[in-house]
């Protein structure tokens, strides 16, 4: 697998876990989970037992299920890491708020894909992130428009979330925001 160096704290992947091409969307999944499936609901869900108030793994509430206190995925459960192998893993937040902050994100599309080319201020190379909309149930949302990219970081106030990083196109925003876990979205690996 390929990365580019834009110069920051760690190397991004060319494509999304599952693409064999750097507009290619790859494959969801729910965070901490290493496998894609076709349907993405809580009863689902690795992680709980039927619904989000019982959490099995990676909650900081004991209202919720079993509190562990693990606010990171831990490498067996990162998938870029289980299928690339070697230092490759699903980014933090902060590695995600470092590639929005120090890198100008411009509307393109690639081989007829939308998306954004990220260029980085520091050293002028780039790469493309895709539209990829989100898998939800058994039906695929948003994929004309969002593109959301899970970080490995938990949301400690709300542990049935996870951080991920999001843009929409039609408004031409770049963010976060918090998700529930059990969404299937999709993986840009990092390389430290």
């Amino acid at each position: 697998h390929r990365y580019v160096d834009l110069g920051l704290s760690v190397k991004w992947a060319t494509c999304n876990v599952g693409a064999r091409q750097t507009h290619g969307i790859g494959h969801y999944y729910a965070w901490g989970e290493i496998e894609p499936k076709s349907e993405y609901t809580w009863t689902t869900y690795k992680y709980c037992q039927g619904n989000p108030s019982t959490l099995t793994k990676y909650n900081t509430y004991v209202e919720m299920g079993i509190k562990d206190d693990k606010t990171n995925l831990e490498i067996e459960d990162d998938v870029a890491n289980t299928l690339w192998g070697g230092n490759w893993r699903i980014p933090t937040k902060q590695e995600q708020q470092e590639l929005i902050d120090s890198c100008i994100w411009s509307i393109e599309t690639r081989n007829g894909v939308l998306g954004y080319k990220v260029k980085s201020k520091i050293n002028g190379k780039s790469i493309f992130l895709p539209v990829t909309g989100c898998s939800f149930e058994d039906d695929t949302i948003g994929k004309d428009n969002n593109g959301y990219y899970w970080s490995r970081s938990l949301d400690l106030y709300i542990p049935r979330s996870a951080y991920m990083m999001n843009f929409g196109i039609k408004k031409n925003t770049v963010g976060f925001f918090n998700s529930n876990r059990n969404i299937g979205r999709c993986i840009r690996p990092v390389f430290p």
